[in-house]
């Protein structure tokens, strides 16, 4: 019997409009209950002032300042890296066993588990290198673990750049390097910030591998070979010992407003460039 295309059409549709609606609910929920009860804990003075009694009491000033270390350090480690390898297996290299083997190497690095990137940052930076739990251990872990993001979405955003775009440059004599630079890489603008923001959102909610390579020091950090902890490992230790649930909301609500303020602000950017440049 053949179906009726217009009552398929329709419901795909719905089908469609369901799910898309679900998954909007699902973050909703999520944010309006952090909302609702970390809400009445923040303020300057909870946002300002250091943790203290082992976060009872106090804020996440020291928290704030080694969330920020971990994530501006390890995006400027990674992102020169990640977009680098990317032009290099699209635009300086023919298909091969080695770019097999460099992507296949790379998949896998994205599947491995948070923890075990911190059993490695730990035994390798911590114990072999003597950094202790320290800034600068944590921020290589991190570095590490957002890297096969970063190159994959980077490598996706400048295949998706129409050939033509750099037979044009060619032909107008220009070179490979200012092909790159100038025509592809504000092409894949879009996507290449877009990794960098997914791997924005994955250092700062890490806590496995922080708590092993960075530690969990209350102290605000003023070196690279400081300890000291972010927002989300404050908030794992808070919950799960039980210490305080109120500052934990209220942590978590920090959390999601800096992560929502960092994409805002990363995609105006990202729109100021693509004007300037197109």
């Amino acid at each position: 019997m053949r179906i009726n295309p217009r009552i398929v059409d329709t419901a795909v549709k719905i089908g469609l409009n369901a799910q898309a609606f679900f998954t909007v609910a699902i973050l909703v929920v999520i944010v309006g209950v952090i909302f609702v009860k970390g809400c009445p804990y923040v303020n300057l003075e909870f946002i300002f002032s250091s943790p203290e009694d082992m976060g009872r009491h106090g804020g996440i000033f020291s928290a704030i300042i080694g969330t920020v270390f971990l994530c501006v350090l390890s995006i400027l480690f990674a992102t020169p890296l990640g977009v680098g390898t990317a032009i290099f297996l699209t635009e300086y290299t023919k298909e091969s066993g080695l770019t097999k083997m460099i992507r296949f190497g790379v998949e896998s690095l994205a599947g491995i588990p948070s923890i075990l990137y911190g059993l490695f940052g730990f035994i390798f930076f911590v114990i072999k290198l003597n950094m202790g739990w320290s800034v600068l251990a944590g921020v290589l872990t991190m570095t590490i673990m957002i890297l096969p993001t970063i190159i994959r979405t980077s490598e996706e955003a400048i295949k998706s750049v129409p050939r033509n775009l750099r037979i044009v440059s060619y032909s107008l004599s220009g070179t490979r390097w200012e092909t790159v630079t100038k025509v592809v890489l504000p092409s894949a603008a879009p996507g290449i910030v877009t990794g960098i923001m997914l791997s924005v959102g994955r250092a700062v909610g890490e806590t496995a591998a922080v708590i092993f390579t960075m530690g969990s020091s209350l102290r605000v950090p003023t070196s690279l070979m400081d300890s000291g902890r972010t927002m989300a490992v404050h908030f794992y230790i808070l919950a799960r010992e039980g210490i305080s649930m109120e500052k934990a909301y209220a942590t978590a609500l920090v959390l999601v407003l800096s992560i929502l303020a960092i994409n805002v602000i990363a995609y105006y950017i990202m729109n100021r460039v693509i004007t300037r440049y197109s």
